[in-house]
C-alpha cells in the first residue's frame, strides 16, 4: 500500500457527533522536560475504553472545560492499549491549563482524527526515524508500533536530537531503544552541558554524518519546522526520493475536522487529509497553491 492510497480509508471515530467531546480521566503525568509533560489517560465510558482504536500518527482534540481545546497526537502505540498518552509542551493558554492539572482531573477528547503512518507501505523496508524535541511524540507511537511487530521490518535507525540535554523527551524510551540490539539509536544535542558526554550537533548534520542508505528505505521525519526544512535536502543528498520521505504537519491544525480553514493549503486540509504526508505530496500541493 502506497502512502497516497490511505487518506480515504474508513477509520474508527469515537462517537457520531464530531463536536461532542468524551470525558477522559488523567491517570498519570510524567515531566519530560521543564516545559513538556506526558499525560496518561483513559475514558470514563467503559464501552468506549474497550472499543477505542487508532492508528499511529492520528490525533485528538483535547479540551480543558472553560478554557478551550487544542489538537495533540496520540503518542502511545496502538499495540499497547492499557491506556492512552499524549505529550504537551507549555506554550499558550490551553497548554498552560493542561500543565496545571493533576492526576484524577477530567478532560475532553474528540477523535481520533486524520490519517496515520502507512504501516503497510513501511513493511519490509529499512526505516530511518528522525526527530527533534517534542517532535518525537508522534514518531514514538510509530516506533513502538514497529518494534512490537519487529519481524515485519528490516533495519531500524533512530536519530533524535534536542537543543540541550534538559530538552530531551522520553528518555526512558531512548534508553530502551539504545539497549535494543536490533535498533541503531543515536541521540544528539545542539550543545551539551558539563555533564553531557554524548554526541553534539544539529540533527541534519548528524544525519549526513551517519549517512543511512536510501536503498529499500523510508525516512520518517518530525520536529521543529526548521529542522525538517534542513533535513529533507540531506535525505535527498543521500539518495532518498520525495516518495521515500514522510512527515507530519500537525502545527497547522486547529479544529480537527476541516471546518475552520486554518490548515488548508489549496484544496488540501491538513487535519482531514493528513497530518501524515510524503514529501512528494507536500511538494505537489504547495506548488499547486502557488
Amino acid at each position: 500500500m502506497a502512502i497516497d492510497e490511505i487518506s480515504n480509508r474508513k477509520r474508527f471515530l469515537a462517537g457520531d457527533n464530531v463536536y461532542l467531546p468524551h470525558i477522559a480521566v488523567i491517570e498519570k503525568i510524567i515531566e519530560e522536560t521543564p516545559d513538556t509533560r506526558t499525560f496518561h489517560f483513559s475514558f470514563k465510558d467503559e464501552k468506549l475504553r474497550r472499543e477505542f482504536s487508532f492508528e499511529s500518527g492520528q490525533f485528538g482534540e483535547f479540551s480543558i472545560f472553560g478554557v478551550g481545546e487544542a489538537p495533540f497526537c496520540i503518542s502511545s502505540s496502538p499495540t499497547r492499549c492499557d491506556h492512552l498518552e499524549f505529550a504537551v509542551k507549555r506554550v499558550g493558554r490551553v497548554t498552560s491549563a493542561l500543565h496545571r492539572l493533576g492526576a484524577g482531573a477530567e478532560i475532553g477528547f474528540r477523535g481520533p482524527y486524520g490519517n496515520g503512518f502507512p504501516l503497510g507501505y513501511l513493511e519490509g523496508k529499512n526505516l530511518v526515524f528522525i526527530a527533534g524535541g517534542i517532535g518525537l511524540a508522534p514518531l514514538r507511537s510509530l516506533i513502538w508500533n514497529v518494534l512490537d511487530k519487529r519481524d515485519k521490518y528490516r533495519k531500524i535507525d533512530i536519530i533524535y536530537g534536542a537543543r540541550s540535554p534538559a530538552d530531551l523527551c522520553f528518555t526512558y524510551d531512548l534508553d530502551s531503544w539504545k539497549q535494543d540490539k536490533t535498533v541503531n539509536m543515536v541521540t544528539t544535542v545542539d550543545k551539551g552541558d558539563d555533564s553531557w558526554t554524548g554526541r553534539e550537533g544539529f540533527v541534519p548534520q548528524v544525519l549526513e554524518q551517519l549517512a543511512p542508505s536510501a536503498k529499500e528505505a523510508v525516512a520518517v521525519v518530525c520536529g521543529p519546522p526548521v529542522m525538517i526544512r534542513f533535513t529533507f535536502p540531506v535525505l535527498a543528498k543521500l539518495g532518498f526520493t520525495p516518495g521515500q520521505m514522510i512527515t507530519t504537519l500537525e502545527k497547522r491544525m486547529k479544529c480537527g475536522i476541516g471546518k475552520c480553514g486554518r490548515c488548508n493549503i489549496g484544496d488540501i486540509y491538513v487535519c482531514r487529509d493528513g497530518p501524515v504526508f510524503s514529501y512528494a505530496q507536500i511538494r505537489d500541493f504547495i506548488s499547486s497553491e502557488y
